[in-house]
């Protein structure tokens, strides 16, 4: 064991090996990281769909193994929590040593940051212990292979260098029929310059991202076309057809549809990436409205997007006035929900007492949010960031808010003079909850937001999800109209439910009496009974029943379960399905299901 106090020539040896302890040990994580990024390839090429979604779930929990890791490795060498302040600020400086040449430096900063909140006490987390703001710049880092490959179809023609474009991923499966396609996306690129191609430029290039994006059953290529002063940034999803063959789906070259692919809604992509911020630069350039916080966890690179996330808030504090309020919309029986008008997010923390009718515990609520992180979310449940920790000034805080806290979630506050530390918080993006968007929409806004709640319920349940709670005020409508679902305590998998039928009364009496007159278990579920919570407003009923009906019926979920447990998985695309070649070209779509009815 290292001396926790030594003397001045031993201080600095304990300080550069605690350094290169916490830098080996965040080498190593990302070291398993990229090697099961890169698995995805394989798992594509194979069409090993189980395996897909096993390897999302198990990468999740990776970084906080690496970082328990590397406390125990510190507590047993070094015995990390009587080292002397000194010593750690010049552990610190020698990491930034570590740094100068490394790849990803701002990960392993971050790295530094977990494992030493892990060890020390919060009231040390300032400049002197933790990395508050980036001490290495991430620009210009060189990359072996390069972040990107450049094309110049000037010599070879556009159709010979969008073919190679795709050859050159090296995908062990065949295309169905690659000039087939490569027509279909050179005609889709025409069509979006107006039906004329512009005049070459001598720059004319196409730069395109080195590895490809893998999620679910897809692997997305992403670039832009450079032209002169003209940028277009396309996204090409390569899918297997109905013969197990590959095939491009569609291209999509609005900068907005591409950044839904990158949607907290949906699941996280896999990229094999040997320096990730030029990844993040690269999609910054293309989606220049899309946070790096958001980017960087929509990368599988969590924690690094909780820092940057954490980074902008405190940004955002320094540079407005307004306070904390309680969040819009009916109370909450488990969360207490709260957010800052200028700020694009809601904060919950969970009650002290949840009510009775909710048969949850903290600990179980807890669960289903980790449930939701590792499930393929499919567009339709909203991420969460969970922050443990944290610490905001008192004074931006509404008089009816702290009330409420102090009230209500008192155990997990701790006053510390003008700071306000939160022990446990989950951070979403703000909707409109889709009960307060009912209230004020118009017939076609009303009739297209209940459609879309049926179709957010239809997708997670061939998502293998039940959300529990179906009421509207636990779904939220996003600026694109898209409805989302945001509240996870009472979720389960579809196939641990028992849908069924409400059995006859015994008799009149037995039905008159407002008693329930047969057992019910906890999983249960009698989908009838919908109708009665959901479906009191007239014009609501119409519009659900219009569209929805048969999830009143127990044979649909009965049918979905049935799907799932002979191992059937869905696709989902995250973009509408008229843009499908198949739909534009009349290109064969193989037997895929079209489940999602827009973006």
């Amino acid at each position: 064991m290292w001396p926790t106090v030594g003397t001045a020539e031993e201080e600095p040896t304990l300080a550069r090996a605690i350094a290169r302890a916490i830098i080996d040990g965040f080498d190593k994580h990302y070291r398993l990281f990229r090697r099961i990024s890169r698995r995805a390839k394989e798992r594509f090429e194979s069409a090993d769909w189980q395996a897909v979604q096993h390897d999302v779930r198990e990468r999740v929990g990776f970084y906080d193994t690496r970082v328990n890791e590397c406390v125990e490795r510190l507590r047993g060498e070094f015995g990390a929590e009587a080292i002397d302040h000194a010593t750690w600020q010049r552990a610190k400086l020698f990491y930034i040593g570590l740094l100068t040449d490394h790849k990803r430096p701002e990960l392993a900063e971050t790295f530094f940051n977990s494992v030493s909140c892990k060890i020390l006490h919060r009231t040390y987390f300032n400049n002197d212990f933790l990395f508050v703001r980036p001490a290495v710049s991430t620009d210009f880092i060189e990359s072996d292979p390069p972040s990107y490959r450049t094309y110049y179809p000037l010599g070879a023609g556009l159709h010979a260098t969008a073919r190679q474009i795709f050859l050159d991923f090296g995908w062990a499966r065949p295309f169905a029929d690659l000039d087939r396609d490569v027509g279909f996306v050179l005609e889709s690129f025409r069509h979006h310059l107006g039906g004329e191609w512009p005049e070459a430029d001598a720059n004319f290039q196409v730069q395109v991202l080195y590895s490809p994006f893998y999620r679910n059953k897809g692997a997305y290529v992403i670039g832009k076309v450079v032209n002169g002063y003209q940028e277009i940034p396309f996204a090409v999803p390569v899918l297997h057809d109905a013969e197990g063959l590959l095939c491009l789906d569609t291209v999509l070259l609005d900068a907005w549809r591409i950044q839904l692919l990158f949607s907290l809604s949906r699941a996280y992509f896999m990229v094999d990436m040997a320096v990730p911020s030029a990844y993040v630069d690269l999609l910054r350039g293309i989606m220049p409205n899309k946070p790096r916080a958001e980017i960087y966890t929509m990368l599988g690179l969590h924690k690094q997007g909780k820092t940057m996330f954490y980074r902008e808030l405190i940004h955002h504090l320094r540079h407005s006035n307004d306070q904390f309020v309680i969040a819009p919309g009916i109370p909450g029986l488990v969360m207490i929900v709260f957010t800052l008008p200028s700020f694009p997010y809601v904060f919950k923390v969970i009650r002290d007492e949840i009510a009775p009718s909710k048969d949850v515990t903290p600990e179980t609520v807890k669960a289903k949010y980790l449930m939701v992180k590792q499930h393929d979310r499919v567009g339709r449940m909203a991420d969460t960031l969970e922050f443990s920790d944290v610490a905001l000034p008192r004074s931006r805080f509404s008089p009816e808010l702290l009330d409420e806290l102090q009230r209500l979630a008192r155990s997990v506050l701790e006053d510390e003079g003008d700071k306000l530390v939160i022990r446990h918080l989950y951070i979403e993006r703000r909707m409109v909850p889709l009960n307060i968007h009912l209230d004020h929409a118009g017939e076609e806004q009303a009739e297209h937001a209940v459609r879309e709640y049926g179709n957010a319920i239809r997708e997670l349940a061939a998502a293998n999800i039940f959300p529990g709670d179906m009421l509207w005020k636990n779904f939220g409508v996003t600026r694109l109209g898209r409805v989302v679902f945001y509240d996870y305590d009472e979720i389960e998998y579809l196939t641990d439910c028992n849908f069924r039928r409400i059995p006859p009364a015994p008799n009149p009496e037995a039905e008159l009496s407002g008693e329930v007159w047969y057992s019910v278990a906890r999983n249960d579920v009698f989908p009838e009974e919908f109708e009665t919570f959901l479906l009191g407003s007239p014009r609501i009923r119409k519009c659900f029943l219009k569209y929805h009906a048969e999830l009143l019926d127990v044979e649909y979920w009965r049918r979905a379960q049935e799907r799932i447990r002979a191992g059937q998985i869905e696709d989902f695309f995250p973009y509408p399905t008229s843009l499908r070649f198949c739909r534009v070209f009349g290109a064969p779509a193989g037997d895929r299901p079209a489940l999602a009815s827009a973006a």
